[in-house]
């Protein structure tokens, strides 16, 4: 029996690819200039971002430093952290990044809190940067960069650079570099909490933060960059319409 010509025909749906969903939804934060460059600031959250981010964790050294309060500290680091995410719901701001960014202040005072010690505020951090780093170990060895899941999409590439040897050379050697933030953020700042330097830890941990982060976003994207993206490419021909029409 044959199909009628005259009814549509449905194709069978392929099964989304987890790796090309993943690329995309970690791709979505990243943000680029008018001539495809990364803009590092605007993919961080911008000054805001930076603020949010430090202030709680600044709050908290100072106030513990002044006061050698401990539930003092903690009180106003987890105000100002409910603060910020107040301000974001109020102007409809991403629901997501509002309660992780106070979900991950009121994890680090509930450790402490139980504790009873000031250092075991930044200890759930080094959970957080341990399991960074072998996410990145794992991406590389198993030949699924991190950095390749997230610039390509950005770069229009989509999942093509896997094809290419060099490509995907080039993308391990930027996350490696990544990879590096997370380590040396245990290198340094473990033997601080084993010293019981709270001011260094502290002071290492905002020192370390999301401006290290950025800039080694920044630099593994140049290392990462081919001849010309796509993207990059479009944008020159937008901007630049008389050189291509030179050429025509």
């Amino acid at each position: 029996m044959t199909a009628d010509p005259g009814q549509p025909r449905h194709e069978p749906h392929s099964a989304p690819d987890p790796a090309a969903q993943f690329s995309t939804a970690a791709a979505s934060r990243v943000r680029t200039g008018d001539d495809g460059s990364i803009d590092v600031l605007a993919s961080v959250g911008g000054v805001r971002g930076l603020v949010e981010s430090s202030l709680p964790a600044a709050a908290f050294l100072i106030a513990f430093l002044v006061t050698e309060e401990l539930m003092t500290a903690l009180i106003i680091s987890v105000v100002i952290g409910l603060g910020f995410a107040v301000a974001r719901l109020v102007q409809k701001g991403s629901l997501v990044q509002s309660l992780a960014g106070l979900a991950g202040i009121l994890i680090c005072a509930l450790v402490a809190y139980r504790t009873g010690d000031a250092r075991d505020f930044y200890a759930w951090g080094f959970l957080i940067n341990a399991g960074y780093l072998v996410a990145f170990l794992v991406s590389i060895l198993i030949k699924w960069p991190f950095l390749g899941l997230l610039f390509g999409v950005v770069r229009g590439e989509g999942l093509d650079w896997r094809k290419d040897p060099e490509r995907r050379r080039r993308y391990s050697l930027a996350t490696w570099l990544l990879l590096a933030v997370p380590a040396l953020r245990l290198i340094i700042q473990v033997p601080l909490y084993l010293a019981d330097d709270v001011a260094g830890l502290g002071t290492a941990r905002l020192v370390m933060g999301i401006p290290l982060y950025a800039l080694a976003l920044w630099v593994g994207w140049l290392i990462s960059r081919p001849p010309q993206s796509p993207l990059e490419a479009g944008a020159h021909e937008a901007t630049h319409p008389a050189e291509q029409d030179k050429r025509g």
